[in-house]
């Protein structure tokens, strides 16, 4: 008896908070630069919690929150960034199950991209230096085009690019970012609840929600049945993490 055949989904991932965890090296750049512009530093934990809006964002919540911006926004990122770029991936990982279940999607058949609301050459140095880059067929950064997520126009740039329909592809990541520009650009949706998100969980309208990475081929085999929505819960909806 023959298998029946799987859809083949175009996946798009988020990167911080989703493949990789990089808050570490992330706190660490930006607390080099509060120290030059003699700020306290900031915990772990705080600066965790200004991570998925892009270099800029992160910049600026970390200097409102140590009393103000004292130069130029713009001066800020680029040195912030260049601090980063120094150590991108001391202490930066991908998630476990990743690697794992990269292979099997791909293997499967599906199609792998990543958009992420980080600069374009840091992601693709993270990704070479972290050994994922060969999954993904193409990705968009932060400042590759003129919109950045939660503005679904910077996943629909992306499938534009790869000819794919939104109605084929589904959106991963750990954010309200991800969510909703995922759901206004017309993808199916799936949170991980591992990341850096700062909305509750179940206050995000994503189609399913998964504690592990390897959750997701469950996830996507329940999208593929047209007339069986996928659970909203992981301990619902895929096998339990390993």
């Amino acid at each position: 008896m023959t298998e029946p055949m799987t859809f083949r989904h175009t996946l798009v991932f988020d990167l911080d908070g989703t493949l990789i965890e990089s808050d570490r090296d992330l706190a660490r750049a930006a607390n080099r630069l509060l120290a030059e512009r003699d700020r306290p530093a900031l915990t772990l934990d705080r600066v965790r919690s200004f991570v998925g809006d892009g270099a800029r964002k992160l910049v600026e919540r970390c200097f409102e929150a140590t009393g103000g911006l004292p130069a130029s926004l713009d001066d800020l990122t680029a040195r912030f960034i260049a601090l980063y770029e120094e150590n991108i991936a001391d202490e930066t990982t991908a998630f476990d199950g990743v690697h794992e279940t990269l292979t099997a999607l791909r293997a499967k058949g599906h199609r792998l991209a990543v958009c992420t609301n980080k600069p374009e050459t840091a992601t693709r140095r993270l990704l070479d230096i972290l050994g994922l880059a060969d999954y993904f067929e193409d990705l968009v950064g932060g400042d590759s085009l003129p919109v950045r997520k939660p503005d679904p126009g910077h996943i629909l740039a992306l499938l534009d690019r790869m000819q794919v329909s939104p109605k084929d592809a589904v959106m991963v990541g750990d954010s309200g970012n991800d969510i909703f520009a995922g759901r206004d650009a017309g993808l199916k949706t799936i949170l991980v609840t591992f990341g850096y998100c700062r909305t509750p969980h179940e206050k995000l309208p994503a189609d399913a929600m998964v504690d592990h990475f390897s959750q997701i081929p469950d996830i996507l085999a329940q999208f593929s049945q047209p007339h069986r929505k996928a659970g909203t819960n992981a301990l619902d909806s895929a096998a339990p993490a390993p």
